[in-house]
């Protein structure tokens, strides 16, 4: 199985951690969850998994959509049920992030495409909600305790720029809530900010300072289901104590991070935020902050980790290169201090296509070890609105798996990526292309998806399993065989990783003098075989290409 350009070896060794199983499946005890090297599963939550087919139709959205532009059923249970099963925990996941699952408009548009309905969960009709169709806060309960059991964290999606279409059952929001002119042309900051991002999309004045009053089909939307004097409490006590103004940004900052300290969610992706005056991202992280304390203190047996609270950001077009600067054209914007934990990187799939590993690898770690230093970036090469992606027709999923999991930063598996499932659709247009339902047909049947999936696994557990794949500090120790080194260190964790690259399938000898010592027992996860150090070198016989090894000994050696 020919599974990374011509011919690829890769073998890891771990310094300082407590043994795994054979399979390397389960993380070992003590080995640190960081959001810099985290491998994030990224899931439209309509396309991935049916688990309960009575709240597939919800409003009487019966009209016939354009190809892959309604609902097709996915919903929270789905999520839930896989976690169940172990999908992810094979996959190496320890961070599943689901589209927005608050309520979308009733009706649906046409863009252009053909008529459209938010399954994506980006077309907001009541924050306060969850739409049906994606299922019951009694689900989203069971996922986030579900996954926290796995030891899985789970983020949400935040969309505070802008409300859902308008349609001929969704009303506009009021004047002093949204603008519906002009459209963005992105010629400036100004340009990208104070505008809707195309027609028909009400953009929300997040500048707004103005006290507004609930939009009046908001209020009689709760007054039928019978929770308007409890929304109105919940209201007037989160204004009471921050001391905002009731402007229309800040209603919906409390609705979104009510979803934290009712439910413990751990992080927020956030929608268009170039697209969103700054300083509402730091207000937003204040209150996010808030939010997730107050669920620990509340929740002290549900407590996981140290972290603290995780925002990715989605700054369209940002790239590594940029370190902390945006640049508009005529202001620069830095979006990580006192804002973003990290941001989505635009840049990573041009860069595994048109850089040699080593530099792809070098560049990427330096940056994160100096100006990126403290926080981090999400590296990806397919996506939900991505038309360009690394693969489309998924011809290089072994390379693909191989250079996003080895490579340093956060990993952002997008649904399908571990089982090549396409992302081109001729009878579709636009976007819809990238968000057909997930194949698990094509996992059950098919050798090649099958064969694709298990090297995902395997590259999956191993980087979840040893956070200096992602987090660690990339040094180059030889040209031929390629080597190189990633090592890791915190107060309480540390461990090297060796990778080499470019050798032959069979029994290959590799130097590791001076990293690890004689004796040293090495587990590869990729064969399942265990090696000795011996004369310095590390002495494999494999039927593949990649191997990885860790040192089978005990954390606190």
């Amino acid at each position: 199985m020919k599974l990374f350009l011509s011919v690829l070896f890769v073998f890891v060794v771990l310094s300082s951690c407590k043994p795994v199983e054979d399979n390397d499946k389960a993380v070992p005890e003590k080995v640190p969850f960081v959001w810099e090297g985290a491998n994030i599963y990224f899931l439209l939550v309509d396309r991935f998994n049916n688990a309960d087919k009575n709240n597939d139709l919800n409003f009487n959205r019966t009209e016939e959509p354009a190809k892959l532009r309604g609902f097709m059923g996915g919903d929270i249970k789905g999520v839930t049920q896989k976690i169940k099963e172990g999908y992810f925990t094979n996959l190496g996941i320890n961070a599943i992030w689901m589209t927005p699952i608050v309520e979308q408009i009733h009706g649906g548009t046409d863009e252009g495409t053909g008529l459209s309905y938010g399954f994506h969960g980006y077309w907001a009709k009541d924050w306060s909600n969850l739409d049906p169709n994606f299922g019951t806060k009694e689900d989203l309960k069971e996922l986030v305790d579900t996954a926290h059991k796995k030891g899985i964290r789970v983020l949400l999606d935040a969309v505070v720029n802008h409300t859902g279409p308008v349609t001929k059952t969704d009303a506009a929001w009021p004047e002093a809530w949204v603008r519906t002119e002009p459209k963005c042309d992105y010629s400036s900051y100004e340009n990208t900010v104070t505008c809707t991002l195309v027609e028909n999309l009400p953009d929300i004045r997040t500048e707004s300072n103005d006290n507004v009053e609930l939009p009046i089909q908001l209020v009689e939307k709760w007054k039928q289901e019978g929770r308007y004097e409890q929304e109105l409490q919940e209201l007037e006590r989160f204004f009471n104590r921050t001391g905002y103004p009731k402007a229309p940004r800040f209603y919906i900052i409390k609705w979104l991070t009510d979803y934290i300290t009712e439910f413990g969610v751990d992080g927020y992706r956030v929608d268009t935020v170039k697209h969103t005056e700054p300083y509402v991202w730091q207000e937003f992280k204040k209150e996010c902050d808030y939010a997730f304390a107050e669920y620990k203190k509340n929740n002290p047996d549900k407590v996981l980790d140290a972290n603290g609270f995780y925002l990715v950001g989605e700054v369209y077009n940002y790239g590594i290169s940029a370190k902390r600067a945006f640049n508009f054209g005529n202001k620069s914007v830095n979006y990580f201090d006192d804002s973003f934990n990290s941001l989505i990187n635009f840049e990573a799939k041009w860069d595994a296509a048109k850089w040699p590993i080593q530099e792809l690898f070098s560049k990427y770690s330096e940056i994160l070890q100096t100006d990126l230093k403290g926080y981090g970036v999400l590296n990806y090469l397919s996506s939900h609105d991505d038309g360009q992606p690394f693969d489309a027709l998924r011809e290089k999923p072994f390379e693909a798996g191989t250079k996003l999991l080895l490579c340093p930063g956060a990993s952002q598996v997008y649904y399908g990526d571990e089982s090549a499932r396409l992302l081109v659709d001729p009878q579709a247009e636009g976007d819809a292309k990238l968000r057909s339902f997930m194949n698990w047909a094509d996992i059950e049947n098919k050798e090649y998806n099958q064969q694709v999936l298990e090297h995902w696994q395997k590259l999956g557990r191993f980087r979840v399993n040893h956070p200096a794949v992602g987090a660690g500090i990339h040094k180059e120790l030889s040209k031929e065989p390629y080597v190189f080194s990633r090592t890791f260190k915190s107060p309480d964790f540390s461990e090297t990783v060796v990778v080499a690259l470019g050798n032959s399938v069979g029994t290959e000898s590799i130097p590791v003098a001076g990293i690890f010592n004689d004796g040293d027992v090495i587990f590869d996860a990729y064969s399942g075989k265990k090696v000795n150090v011996a004369q310095g070198k590390v002495l494999v016989n494999s039927k593949f290409d990649l191997l990885l090894l860790s040192r089978s000994v005990p954390f606190n050696e």
